[in-house]
């Protein structure tokens, strides 16, 4: 498959905020949002075997591994990958855009899934039929830009019931809207949410790659 980047850092995003884990990120994204961080990610990489990728997780000797893009579901081999590294006990984190279908990914892998909201441009795009396969140990993520997509957001978490199901993650477009602004919306609305913040974007530069 063809692989972006694969890199040991601390993780800057999710329940798993702050633990050592191995990014390996692959190439292509069929969504172009407006905030992309990752764009280098849509066409860079080189082709890696299924053993070469493998035996680079193993040699930064780190058992979280997060699987991401771009969107890693474009290439059929992510299914395999995910399976073998399963197998070989690795914690395994999975972050998709939520446009594609996650029902073949191992029961075991914990699926991060964007929802878009609109202020991304492809909000369209979103697959809610995604959301009854995803399980109590998988996560929801809304990265929120202004008041209107914190509004939809709270509109779609209703209309989905996904209050109480699973674990509900938000998060600034960074630079576009201040955290402090998002807290107090989330406080008084007595949403059961977790904020969060990209914090490796406050440990390095916010361009920085391979962090």
């Amino acid at each position: 498959m063809k692989i972006n980047e694969i890199y040991k850092s601390i993780q800057g995003e999710s329940t798993f905020a702050g633990l050592p884990c191995v990014f390996v990120r692959l190439t292509y994204c069929n969504l172009r949002c407006t905030y992309c961080d990752t764009a280098y990610a849509f066409y860079e990489g080189q082709e890696m075997s299924l053993e070469q990728i493998i035996r680079t997780i193993r040699d930064c000797d780190c058992s979280l591994v997060e699987i991401t893009g771009g969107e890693p579901l474009l290439q059929k081999e992510v299914y395999p990958l995910m399976d073998r590294l399963i197998a070989d006990d690795f914690l395994v984190l999975l972050e998709t855009g939520g446009s594609i279908d996650i029902g073949q990914v191992h029961p075991k892998v914990i699926k991060i899934m964007d929802l878009k909201c609109p202020s991304s441009g492809e909000s369209e795009k979103n697959r809610y039929d995604n959301i009854p396969k995803l399980q109590p140990h998988d996560e929801i993520k809304f990265v929120i830009g202004n008041r209107e997509d914190y509004l939809w957001t709270r509109d779609v978490i209703r209309t989905h019931h996904l209050d109480g199901n699973y674990r509900i993650l938000f998060s600034t477009v960074f630079d576009s809207l201040q955290p402090s602004e998002l807290v107090q919306w989330i406080l008084e609305d007595k949403l059961n949410v977790r904020f969060q913040l990209q914090i490796h974007k406050y440990i390095w530069n916010p361009e920085k790659r391979g962090v």
